[in-house]
């Protein structure tokens, strides 16, 4: 009888152990990293120079380089005026990825008379990669002169955007 009561309490025992590690708990830590936010800040603003016109309809194309090129009723004269791509730095995490994102049409006005600028490309173009948290981006465009455009300095103080985010 005593082996019996001794072999009960052992039965008992392994029941209750059963049920006590029938339910466990696992346990994770939670964490979140900020990063530095992107940004951005213009260096340099987009400048056609100087530009003669004719009876027909032109283009000015101004690359990222800085260089010009003519199509139409349009000619670049020798006394050139100031010539700049816009360039911007954009500046954020070490070496992240980042897209870019250009107006597709912008609006300068001379008194009543306007000339839209489109068809923006940039250097990177369409995404970059900062290098130690810093990157140069630098944008081309497309001027639409007119027919006998009207003579005058065109410009938006309001500026074009260029967007920057993180892939």
């Amino acid at each position: 009888m005593k082996n019996l009561i001794t072999l009960i309490a052992a039965i008992v025992l392994v029941a209750v152990a059963a049920t006590a590690n029938a339910q466990v708990t696992g346990t994770a830590t939670g964490s979140a990293t900020i990063i530095t936010p992107i940004s951005i800040s213009k260096t340099v603003d987009m400048n056609f120079g100087n530009i003669a016109v004719s009876s027909t309809l032109g283009n000015v194309v101004l690359a990222t380089d800085g260089t010009r090129t003519k199509i139409g009723g349009v000619t670049l004269p020798a006394v050139t005026g100031t010539v700049t791509a816009a360039q911007f730095t954009v500046n954020g995490l070490g070496t992240s990825s980042f897209s870019i994102t250009l107006p597709t049409t912008y609006t300068i006005t001379s008194g009543a008379n306007t000339m839209n600028i489109d068809t923006f490309t940039s250097t990177p173009s369409g995404s970059g990669s900062l290098v130690g948290g810093t990157q140069t981006i630098k944008v081309g465009a497309t001027l639409d002169v007119a027919a006998s455009q009207a003579a005058g300095t065109y410009t938006n103080a309001t500026g074009f955007p260029v967007i920057v985010n993180y892939n």
